[in-house]
């Protein structure tokens, strides 16, 4: 059982360490129903005006796409990441043909316009 006494420590102190700032405040908070103005809509220190359901228009959605395709960049290029002379060659080539594929796919988007803004 002493081999499992570190794991048991750390079993039940995590959940003390991130429970405890989530409770400290409560004590000291103040009911916010007594303050009409945080009930109130808020929209950037406006009054909200039109419906929240309107269109969009499709380059919103397109520059958040054109903001996720550097994610996989990143993500497959940690293990990249390693020592030179601990990688082999086809592991060398497969990165530099992977970061070519999203040279080409950036470079079409750039000629496209696709994140031009009117």
């Amino acid at each position: 059982m002493s081999e499992f006494a570190p794991i048991c420590i750390y079993l039940v102190i995590s959940p003390l360490v991130s429970l405890i700032p989530l409770g400290v405040p409560f004590p000291f908070s103040s009911n916010s129903s007594t303050y009409p103005e945080k009930l109130s809509a808020y929209e950037c220190g406006f009054d909200p005006f039109g419906d929240a359901r309107s269109r969009f228009d499709i380059r919103f959605y397109l520059v958040s796409i054109l903001f996720i395709i550097p994610d996989p960049e990143v993500t497959f290029s940690f293990p990249w990441a390693v020592p030179l002379n601990k990688i082999d060659p086809f592991g060398s080539w497969s990165m530099m043909a992977f970061l070519l594929i999203l040279t080409i796919g950036s470079l079409y988007e750039w000629k496209r316009g696709a994140s031009d803004r009117e």
